[in-house]
């Protein structure tokens, strides 16, 4: 894609794809034998992904994909997830990733609100069989089409039969549709839902898909032949952007394992020492949990450099504890839109804040009651606007989902310093007033974590129609340590106002997760029913 010199910043885009099949294309002529994507059971290079994403793009032109058409995928990682994947999204048909978490009422939801149209997915995952319990959404059979409940689905297909069809003699018609393929073309539409509400589905191009990548990938580190460890499912954000597409963009390989049942620590470390990983972009938890396993020390990770996850580094490579940028984005966004190099400590100032946006993409805060700006240092919402952005939501007008002059309203809590620096406190919906003061739940979750012993820490209010607003926390300690509410409380008393400490504390067993929602964020009213019972 060709700068315009008229257009203010441009110039950032005019070597960077501006859709997959022209990623896909550009690797294919650099480096075809590069591998793509490694399980530990299964691996494919991207000649070979290429070959067979075009073979499946055929059929499923055969069978009634087109350009626009919304195509739902409900499987678990690993290759054949992403050969389905891109046969979808290089036809110009809009891939629709669907988590494998999901039961009947929610994927009826989903599907419904995304209006797809043809649903590939699996027999069984984990124990369940998909096409038993999900027997009352599908359509009878290809002729009958659509059914009363979801009257835009017209076929649902097995992948198994799918994936042994032989493909037409010719995939002519199919690669004349990928030609016809535009950075404006919707892409995909993920779904995502705050702590509080219901899931939604964001929309994204092939333009602001591929910028959106594009623009993190010296942040985060990623660059071409590195081997990149992500073990998120696909049909989250930090698995298909961080992911997939992150190794598309940067040349790279894509080391993760299949999510049809828990890999093991030890498989986990085989997997990385064998594959020669060199950047862990694993959970947090996870890395902490590998680091302290007594497999570790004898597990050849020299591979792994700086931009890892630390707690997977050996000491001499780690930064200065806190001195990493967090990471800041979200499905909105197609993930990360600020942050500093992974490699390398931020001045101290600096600790604790999500670092500078990326190239192309605009931060504004602005006081969430009259919208207006506020200055370096004074809290708002978080607004957002860039060539990273979704196109929009599905079922929303674009005024219900920007401002007029084209922001995104991100519904987060920020203050941006004098050096350009974004510090995130929370959602707005999630700030606290206490006793007409105001708290942030990630002020009092960052104080509770500096306690010894603390691994993890979840804060929220306890509504009380006796009083006001309650502050209530949940903590997991770390490995075996003994915790103690009081002990925890006293603790607090050292590190925070008054008013910020928690009225209610419950310490967890160890190894214990908060409740989730099916895109993996904390619920906030399940986990008020657990603090308050």
């Amino acid at each position: 894609m060709k700068a315009d010199p008229t257009v203010p910043g441009q110039k950032l885009w005019e070597d960077v794809p501006a859709s997959l099949p022209a990623a896909l294309t550009r690797l294919i002529q650099d480096c075809p034998d590069r591998e793509a994507l490694v399980t530990g059971t299964e691996r494919i290079t991207w000649a070979g992904l290429d070959r067979a994403s075009r073979d499946l793009a055929a059929v499923l032109v055969a069978r009634g994909v087109n350009r626009r058409t919304r195509v739902g995928l409900l499987m678990g990682n690993g290759i054949d997830w992403a050969v389905c994947a891109f046969a979808v999204m290089r036809l110009g048909a809009v891939l629709v990733p669907l988590s494998t978490l999901l039961r009947a009422p929610e994927l009826e939801q989903q599907l419904r609100v995304a209006a797809v149209e043809r649903l590939v997915l699996v027999d069984g995952f984990r124990g369940r069989d998909l096409m038993e319990e999900f027997a009352d959404l599908l359509p009878l059979d290809e002729q009958d089409g659509r059914t009363p409940r979801l009257p835009a689905l017209k076929s649902a297909w097995r992948w198994d039969d799918l994936r042994s069809e032989a493909r037409p003699a010719s995939t002519a018609l199919a690669d004349a549709l990928e030609i016809r393929v535009r950075p404006a073309d919707d892409l995909a539409i993920m779904f995502t839902s705050g702590s509080r509400g219901a899931p939604k589905g964001v929309v994204h191009t092939h333009g602001n898909a591929t910028r959106a990548v594009a623009s993190g990938l010296r942040v985060r580190c990623v660059g071409p032949g590195e081997r990149l460890y992500i073990p998120m499912p696909f049909f989250w954000m930090g698995g298909f952007g961080g992911g997939l597409l992150t190794v598309l963009m940067a040349g790279a390989t894509l080391l993760t394992e299949p999510t049809d049942s828990t890999p093991t620590p030890e498989q986990t470390l085989d997997l990385l020492s064998r594959e020669r990983a060199t950047l862990f972009r694993g959970w947090p938890d996870q890395a902490a949990r590998l680091a302290a396993h007594p497999r570790t020390a004898e597990t050849d990770l020299s591979s792994l450099r700086p931009g890892s996850l630390e707690a997977i580094l050996p000491p001499h490579l780690r930064g200065r504890p806190g001195s990493k940028a967090n990471l800041f984005g979200m499905t909105e966004t197609f993930g990360p839109y600020c942050g500093d190099p992974l490699d390398h400590d931020m001045p101290p100032q600096a600790w604790g804040s999500c670092g500078t946006p990326f190239p192309g993409t605009s931060i504004r805060i602005s006081d969430p009651e009259t919208a207006e700006p506020v200055g370096p240092g004074e809290h708002g919402e978080i607004r957002v606007r860039g060539p990273n952005l979704m196109r929009g939501v599905c079922g929303r007008s674009r005024e219900e989902v920007f401002t007029p002059d084209g922001w995104y309203r991100t519904g987060d809590l920020g203050h941006l310093d004098a050096d350009g620096r974004l510090w995130c406190h929370g959602r707005l919906d999630d700030m606290l007033k206490i006793r007409g003061a105001t708290v942030y739940p990630t002020e009092v979750e960052a104080a509770l974590l500096t306690i010894p012993g603390v691994r993890q820490a979840f804060v929220t209010d306890i509504p009380d129609t006796t009083r006001a607003a309650r502050i209530a926390a949940a903590i997991v300690p770390e490995g075996d340590a003994p915790l103690h509410e009081a002990e925890v409380l006293a603790a607090a008393r050292t590190r925070l106002s008054a008013f910020k400490v928690p009225d209610i504390l419950r310490v967890l067993p160890s190894g214990t997760d908060v409740p989730r929602t099916a895109s993996g964020k904390v619920d906030k009213t399940a986990l008020q029913r657990l603090l308050t019972r």
